[in-house]
């Protein structure tokens, strides 16, 4: 766990997340509603089931991290320091860790979708992030916690929440590009 600058961390952050919007509008959001929902070859989850995955995560969160930055009166940190259980997180969503989870009960995504407004709502969320990491530059990312969504009682620092929500975005997007691939 290092101490990084919460301006740097925040920019990274922002331009993963522009990078992730780009890639719903150019990829995901012109497809046709039968490749979106088509399933994977290996019997995964189609596009739009991946996306109404972390479509489930932003519902949670999003409101949370809002309510935060709202209420919260701290003064900028110029460093940011992981958490053990938020580096924890953050590492087993990171893309291409080669580990496989099996999704909690109420973010598995049901299979008949309005594809269409899935991707929508997924651009919409990412739009939403990306302003709340604006916002987060006035703000304590140590200071800031919020509760996870398998457990209210474990409360994860701010910074720790954007980054294990944008590498879990990063990990389920590059699964729903490799059904495009299939």
């Amino acid at each position: 766990m290092k101490t990084i600058d919460s301006l740097r961390l925040l920019h990274d952050l922002e331009t993963r997340v522009e990078t992730s919007i780009c890639n719903a509008v150019e990829t995901f959001q012109n497809l046709s509603t039968d490749v979106l929902l088509k399933r994977s070859n290996t019997g995964g989850w189609s596009i739009a089931q991946c996306l109404q995955h972390l479509n489930s995560y932003g519902d949670f969160y999003l409101p949370k991290i809002q309510t935060a930055l709202k209420k919260d009166n701290s003064m900028y940190s110029k460093s940011f320091r992981s958490g053990w259980i938020g580096s924890y997180f953050i590492e087993m969503m990171l893309p291409g860790s080669g580990k496989k989870y099996k999704a909690f009960k109420k973010h598995v995504p049901e299979s008949d979708l309005d594809a269409a407004a899935v991707v929508s709502t997924f651009i919409h969320q990412q739009e939403l992030l990306l302003s709340y990491l604006r916002i987060a530059h006035s703000q304590d990312l140590n200071r800031i916690k919020i509760p996870i969504s398998i457990s209210p009682f474990i409360k994860l620092k701010l910074g720790d929440v954007f980054q294990f929500i944008i590498a879990h975005n990063e990990r389920h997007i590059e699964q729903a590009k490799r059904n495009l691939k299939a």
